[in-house]
């Protein structure tokens, strides 16, 4: 998965609907979620479209690594955006960072319609919650 930092470089210099297609090629990198995991616990409330994350830990120790996907393409894309943010990162550091901050760059809110950005706070939360469980641990 591309860094957070590697995207916003190409989202900057990208306009309209070739922003679309970044973001749908985006979720299209994502990790493969095995369907098994796509159950009612690890969907994500709140989301227009269907949304599931699946925290693991990659195979440094403490450092967290997740599996995600949704249903729709330009949604999956946003699951990337949130997952890149935080993938392979130690705990402690989610736990504690401006995950919203770090995407504010991509300015969805004015990108996106709302429906598709209703759930990016709720999928925060889930991250940062699972990171901080680790990080206490």
């Amino acid at each position: 998965m591309r860094s957070l930092d590697d995207i916003r470089e190409e989202y900057e210099f990208l306009e309209g609907d070739e922003r679309y297609r970044l973001l749908i090629e985006l979720g299209r990198e994502l990790d493969e979620m095995p369907p098994a995991l796509k159950t009612d616990a690890t969907l994500v409330r709140g989301c227009s479209a269907a949304v599931w994350v699946y925290p693991t830990e990659s195979g440094d120790a403490g450092k967290l690594h997740f599996l995600a996907d949704s249903n729709a393409a330009i949604t999956k894309g946003i699951v990337a955006l949130v997952i890149a943010a935080v993938q392979d990162k130690p705990a402690s550091e989610v736990a504690t960072m401006d995950v919203t901050g770090a995407l504010e760059p991509f300015d969805l809110k004015s990108q996106l319609s709302s429906n598709r950005t209703q759930g990016v706070p709720n999928m925060i939360a889930l991250v940062k919650d699972h990171a901080a469980r680790l990080a206490d641990a």
